[in-house]
């Protein structure tokens, strides 16, 4: 097992692997963001995996577009993607090149610069709900669409970096449903988390929205 003290990024071949192996793997990993003001760094807890154009419920599922290109290019690279008119969410890309494929970074624990993170997330009570779900991951570590295409495996000054970090025992991984995915992808038990972690995100289904008159 690698030691947490190991700042070695994840290497590529880590990422170049089908995204359900990365996915579980990827909990425990240590998420650092190089900001402005210092870094923050952050404990993986939660994780939902995207299988590009075999997966209804990816961004990739009808093809490549301008908004998805990030996910066909080398894996090991982050995919940020802008929902609702307001949020941002971080993905890992894996899998070969050329086929599209992702790991949602859903939630995580600040482990240094969380009062960089809770001028960012002013409405979070404690700091187990500072990176509480993929859009409080994003804001927390002031990541947006600038940051699309960042290399995590390069290390060092980059913006953004995943390490081995401190992987949970076996018996602490679950995997379900991802959460608010509809369709044929609803089913897809490919939402992995550690079992008792406060940081973890709640399990919502999707909930289609009502059409108004």
């Amino acid at each position: 097992m690698i030691e947490p003290s190991d700042r070695t990024p994840l290497p590529r071949a880590f990422f170049d692997r089908p995204v359900l192996e990365v996915a579980p793997d990827l909990l425990g990993a240590t998420l650092i963001r190089q900001t402005e003001d210092g870094p923050i760094e952050l404990r993986v807890t939660e994780v939902e995996a995207y299988a590009g154009e075999l997966d209804p419920g990816s961004h990739a599922y009808r093809g490549r577009t301008a908004r998805n290109d990030v996910m066909f290019g080398p894996p090991g690279h982050a995919y940020v993607y802008f929902t609702y008119g307001m949020w941002h969410c971080l993905n890992a890309v894996c899998g070969p090149e050329g086929r599209a494929s992702g790991c949602l970074l859903r939630a995580g624990e600040i482990l240094r610069g969380a009062e960089l993170a809770r001028k960012r997330r002013l409405s979070a009570r404690h700091d187990k709900e500072l990176a509480k779900g993929p859009a409080r991951l994003a804001t927390a570590l002031d990541v947006d669409r600038s940051l699309n295409g960042a290399d995590l495996c390069a290390g060092g000054s980059a913006p953004l970096s995943l390490l081995p970090g401190r992987p949970p025992h076996p018996d602490q991984v679950r995997n379900g449903p991802r959460t608010g995915v509809g369709g044929d992808g609803a089913h897809h038990p490919w939402r992995y988390w550690i079992e008792g972690d406060p940081t973890v995100s709640p399990y919502r289904p999707h909930a289609p929205r009502r059409r108004t008159t």
